[in-house]
Formats: structure tokens, sequence, C-alpha cells
């Protein structure tokens, strides 16, 4: 039996550091990093939560696709083994707020578990065709995360 590649991932300080030019970029472009969702890709979102810890706002960009009025992106962290910061914020605090392309908006977060985890799942393996492999990467499955309009 052929063994199945694993696909390349960079450095986690490589990773670290996109991140960090991302978020400057964001910044100085006055948010024209963000991007809908277009037919075979994926958009990009600002999602704003609340510390669990510090109760101080936090912000990160996500990879995004709408699923109906809901907003369905994925809690991996550059894929490394640890939960990142903002799902572990919404776990504690589900809400929060989403700036898109067209504007801003309130979000309450939930983890998508059975059928429509494996729907959510499937339509990211669509926009994304090494997702299964990446997310083999992980120790744990990798959570779908649903954000509702409040």
């Amino acid at each position: 039996m052929a063994r199945e590649k694993k696909p390349w991932l960079p450095p986690r300080w490589f990773i670290r550091g996109a991140w960090q030019v991302h978020r400057a970029l964001y910044r100085v472009l006055g948010g024209r990093t963000l991007r809908p969702p277009r037919a075979g890709r994926w958009g990009m979102f600002r999602l704003t939560t609340l510390g669990r810890r510090t109760g101080r706002e936090r912000s990160v960009i996500l990879a995004y696709f709408r699923d109906g009025p809901d907003l369905v992106t994925l809690a991996m962290n550059g894929w490394g083994a640890p939960e990142p910061a903002w799902w572990l914020n919404l776990r504690a605090r589900p809400e929060a707020t989403a700036t898109l392309v067209d504007g801003r908006f309130r979000v309450r977060a939930r983890k998508a578990d059975g059928e429509e985890r494996e729907r959510l799942w499937t339509r990211w393996r669509e926009l994304d065709k090494n997702l299964d492999a990446y997310a083999a990467r992980r120790p744990g499955q990798t959570a779908v995360v649903v954000l509702e309009p409040a």
C-alpha cells in the first residue's frame, strides 16, 4: 500500500509571521484585504472576539464561506496541534463581531456536529482539495464553526 504524502506546510515561525503581516496589511489598507467568497473559492473576514481571560477584544482574519445567512469557518491553528485562541474565546463567550467587505454584524458561534458537520466539511473539501490531508496533521478533529447572525 502506498503511503499518502502529507502536504507541505511552512515552519510554524513563518505561519505566525504571515499572520502578523496580514493583520498589518488589514490595518494599513483599511480592511481591503477582506474578500467575499466566489465560485470555487473561500472568502476572508475579520472576527473579533472577547478574550476569555482578559476580556479584551481580539481580532483574527479567517477564511469562510456562506451557508445561507451563516458564515462557516474552520478552527484550525495554521494546521498546528493546539486549538486556535479565537475558538477558545468563542467557546467561553460565543458572541462576537464579524467584519466582511459589506459591513460589520454581530454573530453567535457554535460548533457543527453530526450530519451538519459532514455536509459543511464536504463543502470545504470542494474549496480546498488538500483539506483532509491538512486536517490529518492535527491530533484531533478540526471543529467546523458556524457563525449565526445574532
